[in-house]
Parts: structure tokens; sequence; C-alpha cells
């Protein structure tokens, strides 16, 4: 068992500033293992964060632990127009993973969701992604309403904002996943079920989603294979990392798969974009060079798929965590 005062000492480390980055990311996924009311209350008080990185990453521990308390702080980053669009988003899609169908109402408020233009940190930046984020957390909500609870558990150890589609041609798989003219919760569909799927063919198609959709799409194809780990990705992610026109919470996520894949030409990548001027890069690249330590090396073996990438030396989930 591990007493408050350990948890305490965890979320002391998580809410420090002045802790290193990596140390912070390891503090917050020890606390999500350990979950409990003591980490979310800690989990939630780092919010009021500087780093859009940490704070987008405590939404994605909440949504993963599925626990309804979470459900109060995520809901008031949700309607918190001065959180940057990519952590809001988070928070919106963290709503759909917990599943309750008591925040429907909210997420169909923000399924129209504007981000005020004093708000925008880069022309670039997609104004969509927290009301795209909405749609789909409702259409999953519904889909568990249909289907009388969450789908069968696959191979990997995340809550998904789709469940994967049944088809298991991956040239059928393929052409959904591209076609812009399919509702984007049967694209997501799509792309699940190729990273179920699993090998090359699946790994390249998967790919050729960075060069197309809204930027929460092209970030949850980085994701994606930052999961499926396959090394056929590597071109396309390290390019996608280098496009500086790119959306920064696309970036952020492929570098972030190219330190859970770890080969040479990732490392090479992470570290050429180190001191990138998108804040939100450079630290994702200094996480995912953390993670690529930990990958290239035979001292300790993460846990299945992303969270490879994100949880602390020493802590793993079983398979029956969420």
């Amino acid at each position: 068992m591990v007493t408050e005062q350990e948890v305490e000492a965890i979320g002391q480390t998580l809410v420090d500033p002045q802790q290193p980055l990596q140390a912070r990311f390891r503090a917050l996924f020890t606390l999500r293992g350990l979950g409990g009311p003591g980490a979310i209350a800690w989990i939630s008080r780092a919010f009021t964060d500087d780093s859009a990185l940490l704070k987008h990453e405590l939404a994605y521990c909440l949504g993963q632990m599925q626990d309804r308390r979470a459900i109060p702080v995520l809901v008031d980053v949700l309607r918190d127009t001065c959180q940057e669009p990519m952590v809001r988003h988070e928070a919106g899609e963290a709503l759909g993973a917990i599943g309750d169908p008591e925040v429907m109402g909210i997420l169909k408020q923000h399924s129209t969701d504007p981000v005020p233009e004093d708000q925008i940190p880069c022309p670039h930046c997609d104004l969509q992604s927290v009301a795209e984020t909405c749609q789909l957390a409702v259409r999953r909500l519904e889909w568990l309403q249909q289907h009388s609870g969450e789908p069968a558990a696959g191979p990997y150890l995340s809550v998904d904002p789709a469940p994967p589609a049944e088809e298991r041609d991956l040239g059928r798989l393929r052409a959904a996943l591209l076609d812009e003219a399919l509702p984007l919760f049967d694209r997501y569909r799509a792309m699940f079920a190729l990273r179920d799927a699993g090998g090359k063919e699946a790994a390249l198609a998967l790919a050729e989603g960075l060069r197309c959709g809204s930027a929460l799409f092209r970030h949850e194809i980085g994701y994606v294979l930052g999961q499926l780990q396959h090394e056929a990705a590597v071109p396309q992610l390290v390019a996608a990392l280098a496009r500086g026109a790119e959306n920064p919470m696309v970036r952020h996520e492929c570098a972030e798969a190219l330190g859970a894949i770890a080969r040479p030409a990732c490392l090479a990548a992470l570290r050429a974009h180190a001191a990138d001027p998108e804040r939100v890069v450079r630290e994702s690249c200094e996480v995912a060079l953390d993670m690529y330590e930990y990958e290239a090396g035979p001292a300790f073996q993460y846990a299945d798929g992303l969270e490879r990438l994100r949880l602390p030396p020493g802590q793993s989930l079983s398979p029956a965590d969420p």
C-alpha cells in the first residue's frame, strides 16, 4: 500500500515547476497508476502550470483513469477559454473517455466551440480542435449507450476516442481513413482498427494520414503511430515534426511517437528539434528523448504501446488497467 505521505511526495514533484519536466511526467503517471481521490486532487492542482504540454497530459491521465470524480475539474478546464486549445481539447476527450452520460450536455455545448482571437498562439493553429473533440466525445458516449458499455479490450492499454471498426480488410480501412467525406468518428474507427491490425502495411496506411484532414485528425495519427511503434512510419513522422507550418499539437505527437519507436533516425530528429521555437514541440522532444533512452536501453521495459513512452520508470499497468 502507498501511504498518503508518499502520494503527497509524488504530488509535490508534479506541481513543482522547478523540477525537470521528465520527473514531473513520471510523477504524473505514477499518480495515474495509483488512482483514487488523492491522485486526482494532485493532478487537478497542476492545471495552473504554464506548460501546455504538461496540462495536456494531466487531462489525458484523468480521462484514462475513468474515474467520475475527475469530471468537475475536466469540465472547468474545457470551459476555460484562458486555457490553450490543446489543453481544452484533451479535457473534452477525457470526458468522453470517462464515459458518463451526464457530460453529454456540456460536450454538445462545446461541439461548436470557437476560440477567441486573442487565444490563438500562432497563425497555423486549428481553431476547430476543441469543437471536433467534443463532437467525437458525444459520438463515443452515444456508441456506449447503444452498445451497453465499453468496447472489447484491444491490444493497447488506452481508452480511445472511438472504438475500432469491425472491418478487417486493410485496403478498405485505409480508404476510410483517408476519405475526408466520411464523418470524423468513422475515420477514427478505421484508424484504431489499422492500429490494432499492426504491421508495416497498416503503419504506412496510417502515416498517409499525416498529410490530410484536420490538425486534430493528424495529431491522433501521430499518437497511434507511437502506440504501433513500427519503424516504417519514421520518415513520415520525421517529416511532420520538421514542418514548421504544421500545427504544434501535431508536431508534439510526432515527437513523442519518435521517442516511442526509438530508432537512430528518431534520435537525430528529436535532437534537431530540441531547441524548437514552439515550446510544446521543444518540451515534447525533451520528454521523447528521455523515453528514447528507456526504449533503446536493456535495463527497463515499459508497458505496451504508447504507455511505454509515458509511464515512469518502475511503474507499469496491468492488462486490465484502462
